[in-house]
């Protein structure tokens, strides 16, 4: 096992792609200090295999400077993972402050402490793909593409304005720092659920499914949850690994594509079945994979995809087929 050994830390990790992050690296025998907004809600994690003996959770508070001193400490590495809040009227609080300060704050820690070897980001294809130029079948998206904050602060696109933000915040520190970090850019992440809780990405499979006769006209990249997780930890382990790595299995259409897909795999339930926007359909555009492909990710498909996520949401009782 390669992490035999080795600890790391996990921030956020009783979210969805942090579940799995811990799952996977316990899995190759890391031991794993993890810290977690609420300790009522981590049982989902003291159940992984390992973790009686390996895993260690801390309760932090994010935008408290230094808090993370005490989980970094005698850690080789640290995977940060931004479990980001639903905002309401204070976006500023509530969804900037936690995704600039916080990110700043975790590396604050990592800078003190020499055996951290490598930080991993975990950004968004938020951060990427938003900069004006017409997303088209034949653009390829790539990891040189830079949202521009100023776009989508005039368009009032919050959650996109802080990933961005805070991706920009952690390059400038760590280069100034000389910290050795990798970015790591999912886009819409599904699949199976660890945890007990409905997370936002689940909940779009789940609004397919609630009987409505209309849907958005959007188009989005998909990949499956454990692509992203491995994707963090190859990028901690593999010494070659730098920069950004865009996460995009498939690019497709809620109509043209997700639901074709699952009203193919259930044929009996009831999916949207209009277009809220009418024609034409919003065009799919590529995502460059060679740079991900290279750590060693080979994609589950988008089919397997949606069939895990359903599935698992069945099993938990968010949707009734």
């Amino acid at each position: 096992m390669s992490g035999a050994g080795k600890t790391v830390c996990v921030t956020g990790a009783s979210g969805y792609i942090a579940s799995w992050l811990v799952k996977l690296l316990l899995h190759r025998g890391y031991s794993v200090n993890a810290t977690v907004h609420d300790p009522k809600k981590v049982e989902h994690l003291r159940s992984l295999d390992g973790a009686k003996d390996r895993l260690h959770l801390f309760t932090v508070n994010l935008l408290e400077e230094g808090s993370f001193d005490a989980v970094l400490e005698r850690c080789e590495g640290d995977i940060f993972l931004l479990d980001l809040v639903f905002f309401t009227s204070s976006y500023q609080a509530e969804l900037l402050d936690p995704a600039v300060k916080g990110t700043l704050n975790v590396l604050e820690s990592c800078a003190k402490f020499p055996s951290i070897k490598r930080v991993v980001l975990t950004s968004s294809m938020a951060a990427i793909s938003h900069n004006g130029k017409p997303l088209t079948p034949e653009v390829v998206v790539d990891e040189t593409w830079f949202t521009d904050p100023n776009l989508v602060r005039e368009s009032k696109m919050w959650y996109v304005l802080s990933k961005i933000l805070a991706e920009e915040a952690a390059w400038k520190f760590v280069k100034e720092k000389g910290i050795d970090m990798v970015s790591i850019n999912p886009a819409v992440v599904i699949g199976p659920l660890l945890q007990p809780t409905l997370n936002t990405s689940a909940a779009v499979i789940v609004s397919l499914f609630d009987g409505s006769e209309t849907f958005n006209n959007m188009t989005f990249g998909w990949v499956h949850v454990k692509d992203v997780a491995m994707a963090h930890i190859l990028a901690f382990e593999v010494p070659s690994a730098k920069g950004r790595y865009c996460l995009v299995e498939s690019v497709a259409h809620y109509d043209s594509d997700i639901v074709k897909e699952l009203k193919e795999l259930y044929p009996n339930a009831v999916l949207f079945s209009k277009c809220k926007k009418g024609s034409p359909l919003k065009p799919v555009y590529q995502v460059a994979k060679e740079k991900t492909q290279s750590l060693g990710i080979d994609y589950i498909p988008l089919k397997t995809s949606l069939k895990e996520t359903v599935e698992s949401l069945k099993e938990k009782g968010f949707i009734s087929i």
